[in-house]
């Protein structure tokens, strides 16, 4: 057979050559549900989705007016790495009025949502084999991110009689001399729950005993609080330069869609993570910037009337699943979440005759029989 004639040999399969970076992670479990959910919906099935951590408000409109003028501004150019100086400027500002912390233009990086910010600093932070203590329980994806790193991750379970907030005796227990970080949020995804002054004064000395552990403050939730204050990590001066504050702007201003967040940090940490971001994603979109300094610029009233109607969801949720016997749940403090313990479901028999094990299992059964994702 000549060479022209000759049947192509069969195509390799890709997947044998993933690099084993790819092969040890797992997808995003809310990102698995949310798929799920679309394709049930994609046959015309009216699902209830609750998988994605999202405000179902529509962003304010003076901020979707920003975006707009800055398209006929003509902000459709690169931007810097680190984000435009006015809206780093602004950020700044915002860190002062609201969280009595100062910096520098210089110590904040602006990403494409604050999960790049999280991602950043790990990777900025994070060699092989270096441990990070994660209270749980907590987003999906910051194991992951640590794996992606080389890094080992430490979850540590916070106790239902305790909120699920871990101690600071918790998490000096788990130190360890491969220790370079602690992660957390707060308010917290999932739990909703949000660490007091004195809980985090607590922590912050052992962050002092211990100098060479940083601490990454996940802050997303910040505007979702129905307590009197949120305080920031950072405001304990002796750790100051140990903590990365994260934040954004997808939960307090309704901007899920628009991938924007940033980090405040050590100017050597910050600059660590703009040299990292150079050569991922560079700077962040044009358009989402300049709707961003709009929201900084336009206050805190459209983020409030969200708050009420999320508080109030919360207290009839709350009234609503004292109904369903072995349900057991803290009240959250902030947040849009209620994270029940459900054991006592494990072991029953779903109505497709599946056994329950675990709460991976209910959900699916939920999403089966009841088209609640």
């Amino acid at each position: 057979m000549s060479p022209s004639t000759a049947s192509p040999a069969a195509p390799a399969d890709p997947t044998a050559y993933l690099s084993d970076r790819i092969l040890q992670i797992q997808e995003s479990a809310t990102i698995a549900m949310a798929k799920k959910s679309r394709e049930l919906a994609a046959q015309g099935v009216d699902v209830i989705n609750l998988s994605f951590g999202e405000p179902d408000f529509q962003t304010p409109q003076y901020i979707k007016d920003a975006a707009k003028q800055a398209i006929d501004e003509g902000y459709t150019f690169y931007t810097p790495v680190p984000g435009y100086l006015d809206l780093r400027q602004a950020i700044c500002d915002k860190l002062l009025r609201e969280n009595q912390l100062t910096y520098a233009p210089n110590q904040i990086v602006v990403s494409t949502g604050a999960k790049q910010a999280l991602s950043n600093i790990i990777m900025a932070l994070v060699n092989p084999g270096d441990e990070v203590i994660i209270f749980s329980p907590y987003w999906v994806s910051y194991a992951a991110q640590i794996e992606l790193a080389e890094g080992v991750a430490v979850p540590i379970m916070g106790t239902l009689e305790n909120d699920y907030k871990v101690t600071a005796a918790e998490f000096e227990a788990a130190i360890t001399p491969r220790t370079k970080a602690v992660m957390y949020s707060s308010p917290c995804n999932p739990t909703g729950a949000v660490f007091g002054r004195a809980e985090l004064s607590a922590i912050a000395d052992v962050l002092a005993r211990h100098p060479g552990i940083f601490a990454i403050a996940d802050e997303i939730y910040e505007y979702i609080n129905f307590t009197d204050e949120h305080v920031s990590l950072a405001q304990f001066a002796h750790v100051k330069d140990q903590v990365i504050t994260i934040n954004g702007f997808s939960k307090g201003y309704a901007m899920t869609g628009w991938r924007l967040g940033y980090l405040a940090a050590h100017p050597a940490l910050a600059a660590a993570c703009d040299k990292l971001q150079s050569q991922i994603t560079s700077g962040t979109c044009s358009i989402a910037q300049r709707a961003g300094l709009a929201a900084l610029q336009g206050g805190r009233a459209s983020a409030d009337e969200m708050v009420t109607a999320y508080h109030r969801r919360r207290d009839l949720v709350l009234e609503l699943v004292k109904d369903i016997p072995g349900l057991l749940t803290p009240t959250p403090d902030g947040a849009f979440y209620i994270f029940p313990d459900v054991s006592a479901f494990f072991g029953r028999t779903a109505p497709d005759g599946t056994v329950i094990n675990d709460s991976s299992d209910l959900a699916l059964c939920l999403l089966r029989d009841t088209y609640v994702s």
